[in-house]
């Protein structure tokens, strides 16, 4: 039997739980009711889908439990409930990261309305987004990686994040969007300022104006009471519009005026509002081909291009899956209670040969269920799921005859001293000499696939054209076309 998804509901007043907690049982989730923040911090798990606490209760208050829920259970949606004489209050939450707040007296459809988009944005969030605390050995931005196409993302951060500059942030799903967009606000002079985000994708299209902009008393049915927008909190901070490729063609004339005059109406409002707001979208979509397809105006991509950024796929920067290996297996060796000390090269093998369509959460994923059932401290290709790269015939089979001694995870993994021998050689030239071996097998069978058309088989491989031929170039194969 589905569990169905779990609400918690924090508030003092044992009637007003009970009213609500009703109306999120009738839209088929389980309510989990609290008293007051500590109590409802307690009940946060991997069930919970959103967190909806009033804004005064005694022991740990909303505010509290906002600032606790933002570090420890980043994902996870609060929505602040609100008396009419504290919405200063509620407004100034959603600054420091509250995802919406309910104001009373409140109607149902209000609250149906709010919760629901609260669950599609914590879906997405689930689904789409990359949660990686790094070292500075490992990365920096809290990306993890050395490859050289990340250093380029390195260095755009640096120079453009303490700027008024629109940046436009792309990449495939779970290539880690959002840690750039916040690494950019983080380290610019707005990082005392709010840092909103909103996922276009995760709005009805009717409802995307009124989440932008806000709307005034009056402006429609249930409108008991004026609210801002996204870009009115935003005010003085940064503004970050994930999936921008969901903003429907008729919304973006007003997003464009917003950022070519920084200002903007209410729905329902005739009050020019003027905001000073640094944007940064993302999308995992080629906008160029949306707007000669008609579904994107090019006067407003080429507002949002001042700046282009992007994140390359995994498997365009395998050197990095030892990192990001090494990384997840200290994190879920914590949360898992296990002591994985070391990786068997085979296992280490596959891992890399794999083209990893869902990118870095796809490896998260698939290391977080090879952890839990690895029986030992070594964690053998085994462990692994029997499907990982199964149906793909460019990933070369291990050869037990050139098997290497157990690969031992770097030091500063933090996981303990593996009581295996040391490999012969060091992690790194072992990494550097399995991954060119790899790279070269895969290389030569699509190659071979091709009848030797570079073109057709970068497509097979789901990389550039010039980046197969440099790859060709450095291993030594030769390109057949020239």
């Amino acid at each position: 039997m589905v569990r169905p998804p779990q609400i918690v509901l924090a508030d003092d007043e044992l009637n007003l739980r009970r009213v609500l907690g009703a109306i999120l049982a009738r839209e088929g989730y389980d309510v989990l009711e609290a008293r007051d923040g500590a109590e409802a911090l307690g009940l946060v798990g991997p069930g919970v889908v959103a967190v909806i606490t009033d804004l005064k209760m005694p022991r740990m208050d909303g505010m509290a439990l906002l600032r606790r829920m933002t570090i420890e259970h980043a994902d996870v949606p609060v929505i602040m409930i609100t008396a009419h004489g504290s919405v200063d209050s509620a407004v100034e939450a959603v600054k420091l990261g509250a995802f919406d707040y309910i104001e009373k007296p409140f109607e149902q459809s209000q609250i149906r309305q709010i919760v629901d988009k609260a669950v599609r944005t914590h879906a997405r969030s689930t689904e789409n987004a990359t949660s990686l605390a790094s070292t500075e050995s490992e990365g920096r931005f809290g990306l993890v990686g050395r490859a050289a196409s990340l250093d380029q993302v390195f260095g755009l951060i640096e120079k453009v994040a303490d700027t008024p500059t629109t940046v436009l942030i792309s990449g495939e799903s779970g290539t880690g969007k959002e840690l750039v967009a916040r690494a950019l606000h983080a380290h610019s002079s707005r990082k005392d300022g709010p840092f909103i985000r909103i996922n276009c994708a995760a709005i009805p299209a009717a409802l995307i104006e009124s989440e932008l902009f806000g709307y005034d008393k009056g402006a429609f049915t249930g409108a008991v009471a004026h609210k801002p927008g996204r870009f009115e909190l935003a005010d003085k901070g940064t503004l970050f519009l994930d999936e921008i490729a969901e903003i429907p063609v008729e919304m973006q004339v007003k997003l464009l005026r917003v950022l070519q005059e920084s200002e903007f109406e209410r729905v329902g409002g005739i009050k020019t509002i003027k905001v000073d707001v640094r944007l940064v979208t993302a999308t995992n979509r080629d906008l160029h081909q949306e707007v000669l397809a008609g579904h994107f105006r090019d006067d407003l991509f080429y507002r949002l291009n001042v700046v282009p950024v992007h994140l390359p796929p995994l498997r365009e920067r395998r050197e990095d899956i030892p990192l990001l290996v090494s990384h997840f297996v200290r994190r879920f060796n914590e949360r898992l209670k296990k002591r994985v000390e070391s990786v068997a090269p085979e296992a280490l093998q596959r891992l890399m040969a794999h083209t990893w369509p869902g990118n870095i959460r796809e490896l998260e994923n698939v290391l977080e269920r090879s952890i839990l059932f690895a029986d030992g401290p070594v964690l053998g290709a085994s462990a692994l799921p029997a499907t990982l790269g199964a149906a793909r015939s460019e990933i070369p089979r291990a050869n037990p005859a050139v098997a290497a001694p157990v690969v031992a995870l770097p030091e500063a993994a933090g996981v303990g001293e593996s009581e295996a021998e040391p490999p012969a050689e060091s992690l790194k030239e072992l990494v550097r000499r399995e991954t060119e071996r790899v790279e070269r097998e895969v290389i030569r069978q699509a190659l071979e696939e091709t009848e030797g058309n570079v073109t057709q088989a970068a497509k097979r491989l789901q990389i550039s054209r010039k980046s197969l031929q440099l790859k060709m170039k450095e291993l030594g194969l030769r390109d057949r076309e020239q």
